[in-house]
């Protein structure tokens, strides 16, 4: 085997693939990367954006780690319980890339908040969050300002990632998939979620993410992975033109 060019660091092997190159690489060093929710989930999306070279990554989460977070945070070590997730996971993902651009927002995220923050209007998102409050917020954010949301969640042994945007005029939006009548529907702390989902989840989502900055292909549909089973389903989203998000008599903005 040849020993890889030592000048291009850490993303030689990237690099080497033809879809990234040194042109897609150069993308990503140019990109911004707004990952919301610092969980099972998000820590691993991070992490996998952080090492691949992403420009700036803002990480965003208001809630500190306790023991039972441990299982599936791996970002968090047993010395950080009582920390607040952003300040650590900052830390953490310099340490994993010296380089790297991170900025830590520690507040619960809604619409107006993303509006306060400077510098994402070309960003792309990625929703980690635990709730649907949150998702709708960040949706409609998206939808604004005609941005790429990519989702991910966890439950029991089943995982589901789907991406959204960036023309809402014509594609579907998150809402158009749930509704504020789906709140009661189970999170992981209440219905429990096997380690490991979270992390794939997390690494797919920094794939989508990956995928779109270096303008590779991507696809809107929902996935849906079963854990037993180990087998992936595809469910197509057709767009709700009387969704209060994005439909086409949507006053809420």
């Amino acid at each position: 085997m040849s020993q890889p060019n030592k000048s291009l660091g850490r993303e030689a092997r990237q690099i080497s693939l033809r879809q990234i190159g040194i042109e897609g690489q150069e993308k990503l060093n140019n990109s911004v990367v707004v990952v919301i929710g610092m969980g099972g989930i998000g820590c691993i999306a991070a992490s996998y954006l952080t090492s691949s070279g992403v420009g700036k990554i803002f990480i965003c989460d208001f809630d500190s780690i306790d023991r039972t977070n441990l299982g599936r945070q791996i970002l968090y070590t047993e010395k950080d319980i009582g920390k607040q997730k952003v300040f650590c996971g900052r830390e953490k993902l310099i340490e994993l890339n010296p380089k790297a651009n991170i900025t830590a927002i520690n507040k619960r995220i809604t619409q107006t908040e993303l509006s306060k923050i400077r510098g994402i209007e070309n960003a792309v998102f990625l929703d980690c969050t635990d709730n649907f409050s949150s998702r709708f917020e960040i949706n409609r954010f998206a939808v604004e300002n005609n941005s790429y949301l990519i989702t991910g969640s966890s439950i029991r042994f089943e995982g589901q990632i789907c991406v959204f945007g960036n023309d809402y005029n014509q594609s579907s939006c998150y809402e158009c998939l749930y509704s504020f009548d789906d709140e009661s529907l189970d999170d992981c702390s209440g219905g429990g979620v096997l380690n490991p989902i979270p992390g794939m989840i997390g690494s797919l989502m920094a794939i989508e993410a990956i995928k779109i900055i270096t303008g590779n292909e991507i696809n809107n549909s929902l996935k849906i992975y079963d854990g037993l089973s180990s087998e992936w389903k595809s469910v197509n989203i057709l767009k709700n033109l009387e969704c209060h998000a994005c439909g086409k008599n949507n006053n809420d903005f």
